[in-house]
């Protein structure tokens, strides 16, 4: 069921893993959306929005999968499989064991999840081997040799990454088939695609039953793929590993980020007719009738980093345009004075202060320049990572890092480089002539533009193939700093952008005032809160400011949050332009005391930048069931979000 936008509608965003059922094992599951479908119904929600439910392992994040085409078996029912009518009683102590949790332990309930499919596969291993509708999913789902072949080895070698295996590492043409019909292995295969058709079958079920009830369901693609997935380890040509997607410097990360996924190599794509997105695309299109495209930007352009760099910070985008020895020579810079920008200089007084008595140490990574005060890093030195690998003392390292970040133009060839993020602050600018430094900006300026009528071209192009690969409403996530292209052929091609209210302002005007949700344009999806942010009264409580509430609000704020203060700014944004509002669940649940947590800061899906048990393990504290049953929260989240009677500007409804 395709998502319209002929009218404007609200939805809900969730992970799946969150919902609650009385029939839910431990996490939310497949067949739990139809649940959440009748409680849609109610309250007048016109779609789901699910983060991804790609298969991620033992990883929680849903953003790190093992497979781009693989579902998750965390939300797998036993249940309700067909073959696990004698395996009730564990299915029932399996739900009973975890239920009860505010925020369900991933690793565990997935181990015993596994644990007990392999029992009920097991129990019917030879029917299965003999399931001619089993034998014709594996055919029309090839994604599924790979996947499972993947799994197996990393079974064998006890989790470890394709990385770190003795051998197959780098399988050739026909290895993946091979190992698929080795008589040993070839169970140990069938159990992971017997997982994926059954997983497949339960959402599929699940997918029919909102449709039934007029709710569509919005999925969520994972622009990158994890670095120890089967995609990129049966398809190697597929990507760049040699460079590592991340986030340049900002006011939040000083050294930028280091995401640890690779990069595409677009043009090995583009030469396959781009099959690895097209056929991701085909495979969500089963579920799915409306798609959120994570990190837009990435379709344009890529902060690319060398694969041995820890931070983010000497990163350059791909694709850009690259400054050219030549162009460098005929702006007035030799050979010498090329280096002097492009390679850190350590001064032997600064490494000296830095080392103390392990200065000889230190040496091990660098070399003096003939007699001078003056040293450069040895050539076997390729980035962070190597500092570190040396052993040296916290300070000491710390301090050859940075003098390693430490350049006005990054080398990515012999004969070609990039400009620094932060050219201007590296210990070379300074001495630079002022004719110097005026070359250096014309070339800079020079290769912005080219840069931006590529990054436009790149972009056009790649999303044009997602637009036509199937028929779903594409909803871009196109946060951060975007530049005026992104949004442009995002209008051109009718794909929706994406609007946070608390960041959405008129950033240059005096004052940065907030643009009002009637004026945020028609062709975009507008969002109170998302995953990777405080809930919106968890933002009121403890991130805004007077001025921001008042701006929430659209009037004198109370003096504290209430389910009324909630109801009206959802209101608001409900009155607003955009043609899709969704609303996190833990912003529908603060409209009702009896299901507003105690503290509003424990409901965040995730702190991004942070490793913790609680990110991507929240679940919602009263069953889908209960909601159901309580007809004065329905009543007011559908007058909340209600789109059809809120005109644009309005302001909200008395009653809320």
């Amino acid at each position: 069921m395709k998502l319209s936008i002929e009218t404007r509608k609200s939805g809900v965003v969730v992970p799946l893993g969150a919902l609650r059922t009385a029939r839910s094992g431990g996490v939310g599951e497949y067949p739990d959306l139809a649940v959440l479908g009748e409680l849609c119904e109610r309250c007048g929600l016109s779609f789901v929005q699910l983060l991804p439910v790609n298969d991620t392992g033992f990883q929680s994040s849903p953003y790190s999968a093992l497979s781009a085409f693989a579902l998750h078996p965390l939300y797998l029912r036993p249940a309700d499989l067909p073959e696990a009518a004698a395996f009730r009683a564990e299915a029932e102590s399996l739900a009973a064991r975890f239920g009860g949790r505010k925020r369900f332990p991933y690793p565990e309930i997935l181990s015993a999840k596994l644990a007990l499919l392999r029992r009920i596969f097991d129990a019917s291993l030879p029917a299965i081997r003999k399931d001619p509708a089993l034998a014709a999913w594996i055919g029309a789902n090839p994604w599924v040799r790979d996947y499972a072949v993947f799994l197996g080895l990393k079974e064998e070698h006890g989790g470890k990454s394709w990385k770190d295996w003795p051998a197959r590492r780098d399988p050739g043409a026909g290895e993946v088939e091979s190992l698929w019909e080795e008589p040993g292995r070839r169970d140990g295969h069938l159990f992971h695609a017997w997982v994926q058709l059954r997983c497949e079958e339960q959402f599929l079920a699940a997918f029919r039953a909102l449709a039934d009830r007029g709710v569509a369901l919005k999925g969520d693609l994972p622009i990158l793929m994890n670095d120890d997935s089967a995609d990129v380890w049966a398809h190697r040509s597929w990507f760049r590993t040699d460079r590592i997607a991340g986030a340049p410097p900002d006011m939040f990360s000083e050294l930028g980020q280091n995401w640890g996924f690779p990069i595409y190599d677009w043009d090995a794509l583009a030469r396959e007719g781009y099959s690895f997105w097209t056929g991701r695309l085909a495979q969500a299109a089963k579920f799915y009738g409306a798609y959120r495209i994570d990190h837009v930007l990435g379709f344009f352009r890529i902060w690319a980093l060398p694969e041995r760099e820890e931070s983010g910070y000497l990163g350059a985008f791909e694709p850009g345009a690259v400054v050219s020895r030549a162009e460098l020579a005929a702006a007035g810079f030799s050979d010498g004075r090329i280096r002097w920008i492009s390679e850190p200089h350590i001064r032997e007084a600064a490494l000296s202060e830095a080392a103390g008595r392990g200065a000889a140490a230190a040496e091990a990574l660098l070399d003096r320049i003939g007699s001078e005060p003056l040293f450069l890093f040895k050539r076997t030195v390729r980035g962070e990572k190597d500092i570190r690998a040396a052993g040296l003392p916290e300070a000491l390292r710390d301090f050859l890092q940075t003098a390693w970040r430490d350049r006005v133009l990054i080398p990515l060839g012999p004969d070609s480089f990039a400009f620094a993020w932060r050219h201007a602050s590296a210990s070379a600018w300074p001495s630079l002539s002022d004719s110097e430094r005026s070359a250096l900006e014309g070339l800079l300026r020079v290769k912005a533009a080219e840069s931006e009528r590529e990054w436009e071209e790149h972009g056009r192009r790649l999303l044009s193939v997602l637009k036509d690969a199937a028929d779903m409403l594409p909803c871009a996530e196109d946060l951060g700093a975007v530049p005026p292209l992104v949004p442009k052929v995002l209008a051109e091609l009718g794909i929706l952008g994406l609007r946070i209210p608390r960041w959405t302002r008129r950033w240059d005007e005096p004052g940065q005032p907030y643009v009002e949700p009637g004026d945020f344009p028609r062709l975009t999806v507008s969002a109170p809160s998302v995953h990777d942010t405080s809930t919106l009264r968890d933002w009121w409580e403890h991130e805004a400011g007077p001025a921001d509430r008042t701006a929430a609000y659209g009037a004198a704020p109370p003096e504290s949050w209430s389910p009324e203060a909630g109801a009206r700014i959802l209101a608001r944004f409900a009155a607003g332009a955009s043609v899709l509002l969704v609303v996190q669940l833990q912003d529908l649940l603060d409209l009702s005391p009896a299901y507003a947590s105690a503290d509003s800061r424990t409901d965040r899906i995730n702190v991004p930048g942070t490793v913790a048990d609680s990110n991507w393990t929240w679940r919602m504290p009263v069953t889908l069931e209960d909601l159901a049953a309580d007809p004065q929260w329905a009543g007011r989240v559908g007058r909340s979000v209600d789109r059809a009677s809120a005109k644009r500007g309005a302001s909200p409804a008395a009653g809320l």
